[in-house]
């Protein structure tokens, strides 16, 4: 930090950059919302083979529309909210730890898991997917990596997509993302911490707690983004930056902006400052709009679209970045206010919920191909689903994470 200062005036006794507010810890209703948020994306994909029409690893099961208004739902918000929550204990982190050790610990803790799932977890779903559902000539496993997963081999004439070459990210989108944000916070980081030393140390003003204007303006500006970015991008068309990053730029405004959230709200004590008034009417708004959304069929509401220059498109940007905004809040003080509980099982799954992150998905589609030879009806194969895939995810999870070599990464 530089110290130098005009002499014309006393020499301050406090850092130029901004200070800390009150959150100066990982609180406990944090980690109790990461897993509540995990076993979430759990139930998630064990509804996409029985609700939502997006493509998924194991086809023609009998669908359910609510479980498509569930998936619908949870689309306009968690990830929003794994984005906000992890952008909380950055700029904390950084600070402890420097900018060149936070990064190398990105990098590791990131970065690696992201590369190691990406060899590994992937491409077995979609050989199996392969397998079982492309008529193409039955390959093994080395010869499907190279030639089909890597793409080294020559197209098929009919193939029925949906990419080609195979290679993609699944659910690993979310890691790698997470790690490009964290890098350009330290980028912005850096750049202002130039300007600072540019010119003459200024009088920091700390922004107010942000009422109620503040997030409708908030979510009004995001909304217009989404809106903008689906005129090019629809829902579920997703892009390589650069050729590697995996991204859904129909969602990129909302993710970005809850990133941005996150550090903000952790610079300037947002989280504990917020009045649990404010939080449970913006919660009760995102509830009253979930029940809308699911009394109007998901998908098939009427102001449902997935983009272009339209006017269900632009409705459909302001309604669901509403949810965004309402059901994030509003469980950011629900968990504060009142599942803010600690103890050694909450502890232990706090810990484990990012290499549940990792390893639930096999487990997921493994147990959907097991079930269904049975047929059962799509309510009562995702509730079984999902309860065996939580009960199995975290205790691998936290198996994983005690061999050695393994938990400097997870």
């Amino acid at each position: 930090m530089d110290t130098t200062r005009p002499l014309t005036r006393p020499m301050p006794t406090t850092p130029t950059r901004p200070p800390q507010g009150p959150v100066r810890r990982r609180t406990a209703y944090l980690d109790n919302l990461r897993i509540a948020l995990i076993m979430l994306v759990v139930a998630h994909h064990a509804a996409q083979a029985y609700g939502p029409a997006d493509w998924w690893y194991v086809e023609d099961q009998a669908g359910s529309g609510t479980l498509a208004a569930f998936a619908t739902l949870n689309g306009t918000f968690f990830m929003s909210l794994f984005f906000f929550v992890s952008a909380c204990f950055v700029p904390a982190s950084v600070d402890r730890r420097g900018s060149w050790a936070y990064l190398r610990g990105r990098l590791r803790r990131l970065g690696i898991p992201f590369l190691a799932g990406t060899v590994t977890i992937i491409p077995v779903l979609l050989y199996v997917y392969y397998l079982v559902y492309r008529d193409q000539p039955a390959l093994s496993f080395p010869q499907y990596y190279a030639d089909v997963f890597l793409g080294l081999g020559e197209q098929p004439a009919d193939w029925a997509g949906p990419i080609w070459p195979d290679l993609q990210f699944g659910h690993l989108w979310f890691i790698q993302n997470l790690l490009v944000y964290c890098l350009l916070y330290l980028l912005a980081r850096k750049t202002g911490d130039a300007v600072r030393r540019l010119r003459p140390a200024a009088s920091v003003r700390t922004p107010r707690v942000p009422g109620h204007r503040a997030l409708v303006l908030f979510t009004l500006a995001v909304a217009a983004g989404t809106f903008v970015l689906r005129l090019w991008y629809p829902l579920d068309a997703w892009v390589p930056v650069a050729e590697f990053i995996q991204t859904e730029p129909a969602r990129l405004a909302q993710y970005a902006a809850f990133f941005a959230a996150g550090v903000l709200a952790h610079r300037h004590g947002w989280l504990t400052a917020i009045p649990a008034r404010t939080g449970y009417l913006w919660l009760a708004g995102g509830v009253a709009g979930a029940v809308v959304l699911f009394a109007a069929g998901g998908t098939g509401a009427f102001w449902y679209d997935t983009g272009g220059a339209t006017v269900p498109a632009a409705l459909w940007a302001v309604y669901e970045t509403f949810l965004c905004t309402a059901l994030c809040l509003g469980l950011l003080t629900l968990f504060r206010e009142r599942l803010n509980g600690e103890g050694p099982v909450l502890s232990s799954l706090a810990g484990s919920a990012f290499t549940v992150y990792i390893v639930h998905l096999p487990i997921v589609v493994a147990l959907q191909f097991a079930l269904a030879p049975l047929d059962p009806a799509p309510l009562t194969a995702w509730v079984l689903v999902t309860a065996a895939a939580i009960s199995l995810s975290f205790p691998l999870a936290a198996w994983l994470r005690r061999l050695p070599g393994f938990r400097a990464v997870l």
